[in-house]
């Protein structure tokens, strides 16, 4: 008999890119059937209603195995996380694979092996402004290879959070991820205000290294009027054959640790970014606007508070999703409870009723693609993004008028509330979210490759 049957939804076939009525029949962590009739089953779903959808792949998380981020991914439809970004990973990801298989996990996790911190650091290179030298590249890339080997799923680079980090360096790198067919995804540089010369550079890299790039949450390097002309030249850059995609979340301010150099009070002000745009995420400060007092407390005292920069518009974000080689992403991180950005739990929801009930810039079946298995094929996780037999039963069952965020910014409300009209999610044939509360069960399995 079938551990569940779920009858009567509507099933995204994410393939064809169509909407079709089926009956999904799940048995041992796999979709075992989809049938034209009703099925019997241990335990029967009625979907009348609802979307029966591919579990969402979130192309750039930091999850990295922390329990309430965790959560609140499952709770709005994550079934998959890709962590490891902007060049923080877990410092040894063999032992991170081994733990999280030894007790399991809320989500299923991929991982990324992080140079801006992770590898730099492992090899003693802890001033961020410096660049390394050829012996401490040759090393780096020693390791890299090994994560690699190890199944990472590619190479991270946060060029924001190591300024001294040279072209040699992260050529070297991403060559590394070539030789795997590993995507390397990078938060780029902030050179100027409107920081489009981080484009040309990684551009130069795709071409020198023959890797696969991601340009990590797009709107949020890129917004601030430059984002149609970031986008052209992404577009003029896959012309000439270079492979390249993106993945952005759906807010247009985006949060990072304060202590890092992205909130360097020079680059701030070189880089034209205001202290009255910038609102801080977690700790004792939360909800207050940043001035320089505050700014310069919060790096002595509270270096692993987050700060909100506030920049941009919502036309930025339709502008960046609505284009074929563009992924939603959260950009989610380790918060505690009642404080972060909102990211952490609306990120998904919020996607689909803007993107698809509210602009009507993407059908239903289009965003659901991006959303599941356009970021299967691009990482190659060989079982996700697809409602059909044989497939791990990753599913999200939502309802396609009410699903709506409910997240806010501290400074307006609860940045982690979990959002509405999702009763279902299945997490490798368990329920993570059962009648729109989270079960916690440790379902979720690493995703080596």
């Amino acid at each position: 008999m079938l551990d569940f049957a779920i009858n009567y939804g509507t099933v995204v076939d994410t393939q064809h890119r169509q909407l079709i009525k089926k009956h999904v029949g799940i048995l041992g962590g796999r979709i075992t059937e989809l049938s034209d009739t009703p099925l019997n089953a241990a335990r029967e779903i009625n979907a009348d209603g609802l979307i029966v959808s591919p579990g969402f792949i979130d192309a750039h998380g930091h999850v990295d195995g922390q329990p309430y981020s965790g959560e609140l991914s499952a709770c709005q439809g994550i079934t998959t996380t890709v962590g490891g970004n902007c060049g923080l990973s877990p410092m040894c990801l063999k032992t991170f694979f081994e733990e999280q298989e030894k007790h399991g996990f809320f989500i299923n996790q991929a991982e990324m092996v992080g140079h801006s911190f992770s590898l730099r650091h492992a090899i003693g290179l802890t001033d961020e402004y410096a660049p390394a030298d050829c012996t401490q590249i040759r090393r780096m890339a020693e390791l890299a290879d090994q994560a690699l080997s190890q199944g990472a799923c590619g190479v991270s680079f946060g060029l924001d959070y190591s300024p001294g980090a040279s072209l040699d360096e992260v050529i070297a790198l991403s060559k590394v991820g070539a030789k795997y067919n590993r995507v390397c995804s990078v938060h780029s540089r902030l050179f100027t205000e409107h920081d489009l010369y981080s484009l040309y550079e990684l551009f130069t890299v795709a071409k020198l290294s023959g890797a696969r790039m991601l340009l990590s949450h797009f709107v949020y390097q890129y917004c601030a009027s430059s984002v149609n002309d970031a986008l052209q030249i992404v577009e003029d850059a896959k012309s000439r054959g270079l492979d390249i995609m993106i993945d952005s979340g759906m807010y247009t301010s985006w949060s990072t640790y304060v202590g890092t150099a992205t909130y360097d009070p020079q680059l701030l002000h070189d880089n034209n970014l205001h202290y009255g745009n910038m609102v801080v995420a977690t700790g004792p400060y939360i909800g207050r606007t940043l001035d320089e007092e505050l700014l310069l407390n919060l790096r002595k005292n509270h270096p692993d508070d987050s700060v909100i920069y506030c920049e941009g518009t919502p036309g930025d974000v339709y502008e960046c999703l609505k284009r074929p080689y563009a992924m939603p992403s959260t950009d989610t991180g380790e918060y505690k409870k009642g404080e972060g950005h909102p990211q952490i739990a609306g990120s998904f929801p919020k996607y689909i009723k803007e993107m698809v009930l509210e602009q009507k810039l993407l059908s239903l079946e289009e965003a659901i693609f991006k959303a599941t298995l356009l970021p299967a094929s691009t990482f190659g996780f060989k079982d996700k993004g697809i409602v059909k037999p044989g497939m791990d039963a990753d599913l999200v069952l939502f309802d396609p008028v009410r699903i709506c965020d409910m997240a806010r910014f501290p400074h307006e409300g609860l940045p982690d509330a979990k959002p509405k009209g999702i009763p279902y999610v299945f997490v490798q044939g368990r329920p993570a979210v059962d009648g729109a509360v989270f079960t916690g069960e440790r379902s979720g399995r690493v995703i080596r490759l």
